[in-house]
């Protein structure tokens, strides 16, 4: 290997590792803080409250996938992307989402009898605005994953959830009810645009390529199908339960999905973020491979023991975060943890293949998979919620079978040599669990029984990696060792 190759290969695990300091900086403190924030919220606001905005995001996240996904995504993984490319996509972006807005508002009383629910055709005129806000931070947003500059995310997410939050629990107090989930959400977009417009070195520019934008497209709009399809799976169970049974369930169905959720989700996108680009990056299929594997065991070395532990703490710590009235929440909690635990293999099997340009195939298994998902979720419905959960978790096995397949094929990753890279993770999760689920028979009270669990469930764990030398412990460690030359 030559000098120059080797220099390659340290400039960009320094990067990797200077983003994964920075992504989860960003992630952890910024949705730390958004996750107390809404705890404040939930226990003044009412789940039909909480409902009503479910109800309205189904459509806005839909309408997301345009502007937010594929032309994005094809900027970074175009190596020789340049200043053309980046202003094209931003008008091309922008475009597209006044034409969406334009779109949700004619459309807004017929979803709103769709759901039976005159209150949301307000609701969603103006919650949609923040489609319109959210594409024009598209490039900036690509613009930094590129560069991996990720510095740039953390003060922009910290500093529009803070003050959003804060506006969100006065409205809360002050009795607005929905109107102040839908005014946060408004007010957390703009001051993550306007922080980035601030601190990214690029703005749009009053040039634009028809052949770019058809060149960018060839690969984006896969991805943006492939996601569309993804997203709106995702969202026809909100969909079916707003529409087949009540605000309040679909609340805490949500309520259920919101803690596994936002844990593996910041995590995941944290390391998808950095991972994407050095994947994007690498020159050959040895290499990216090792970024895959590394990626692979890293996720689920930190989310394996997460999802384990929500499933167990799930009672003592729904009660005393969101009190009783959330209650019924727990079971989803419980149920949609299995299937948040196949996250980190789907997602890493999903960039290598996005990171070879095979955006053909990424599509082509989008279909298969949410095919047999739109499908269960149909038989499901007439079940009740409980099975409709219970179908998200046996989807989410399914669906991580599918994404393993192809890299066989593609880089030589098998299923095997997956399942031998997560096994120390999930069986030292396992342990882990089992060990926690018995302090639940001891009489304590409701925040110590919690408290203990955590701390028990976290001396395990780490005490199983440390005795057995865990790869992705020790490698977390040496991470952790080389975080003050970041600083």
């Amino acid at each position: 290997m030559s000098d120059n190759e080797i220099k390659s290969i340290n400039g960009t695990k320094e990067k990797v590792l200077a983003g994964l300091f920075w992504t989860f900086g960003e992630r952890i403190l910024a949705q730390g803080v958004s996750f107390i924030l809404s705890i404040i919220l939930a226990r003044i606001l009412l789940p039909s409250e909480y409902g009503i905005i479910a109800m309205v995001m189904v459509f806005i996240n839909i309408a997301n996938v345009f502007t937010s996904t594929g032309f994005g995504e094809a900027l970074v993984q175009k190596k020789d992307a340049d200043e053309l490319d980046f202003s094209t996509v931003f008008f091309c972006t922008l475009s597209l989402s006044i034409v969406i807005y334009i779109i949700l508002f004619i459309g807004a009383p017929y979803i709103a009898e769709f759901y039976h629910t005159k209150e949301i055709i307000l609701v969603l005129r103006i919650l949609s605005i923040k489609i319109v806000l959210s594409s024009i931070a598209t490039v900036q947003h690509a613009y930094v994953q590129k560069r991996m500059i990720f510095k740039k995310f953390f003060f922009s997410t910290l500093g529009g959830t803070v003050i959003s939050g804060i506006l969100g629990i006065v409205l809360a107090y002050s009795g607005f009810g929905v109107w102040a989930l839908v005014f946060q959400y408004l007010t957390n977009t703009i001051i993550d645009i306007l922080v980035l417009l601030k601190t990214v070195p690029w703005h749009p520019r009053l040039i634009f390529s028809v052949e770019r934008a058809k060149q960018l497209m060839d690969f984006g709009w896969k991805l943006v199908f492939s996601n569309l399809i993804n997203v709106v799976y995702n969202e026809s169970r909100s969909l079916i339960i707003g529409r087949s049974y009540s605000s309040a369930d679909l609340a805490y169905y949500n309520k259920g999905n919101q803690i596994p959720s936002l844990a593996i989700t910041n995590i995941d996108t944290a390391i998808g973020n950095v991972v994407f680009p050095a994947m994007s990056a690498a020159e050959d299929k040895e290499r990216l491979k090792a970024i895959g594997r590394r990626a692979m065991k890293t996720t689920s070395y930190i989310i394996f023991p997460i999802m384990i532990g929500l499933i167990v703490v799930s009672r003592p710590l729904i009660l005393l975060l969101l009190t009783d009235k959330w209650s019924n929440s727990i079971i989803y909690m419980q149920i949609l943890c299995l299937y948040w635990m196949t996250q980190p293999i789907q997602t890493t099997n999903w960039q290598i293949i996005k990171a070879i340009g095979r955006s053909d195939l990424c599509l082509k298994l989008e279909i298969l998979k949410k095919a047999i998902g739109i499908t269960m979720v149909v038989i499901a419905m007439y079940f009740g919620v409980f099975a409709i959960a219970v179908s998200a978790a046996i989807f989410g096995i399914i669906s991580m079978v599918i994404n393993i397949l192809p890299n066989k094929s593609l880089i030589d990753y098998s299923i095997k040599e997956q399942l031998l890279d997560i096994f120390p993770a999930l069986i030292s999760a396992v342990i882990m669990g089992v060990g926690v689920y018995f302090i639940s028979y001891l009489s304590l009270p409701v925040i110590i029984q919690f408290a203990v669990q955590i701390i028990f469930g976290a001396i395990i764990y780490v005490g199983i990696s440390y005795v057995f030398k865990v790869e992705s412990f020790e490698y977390i460690l040496s991470i952790v060792n080389l975080l003050c030359y970041f600083k």
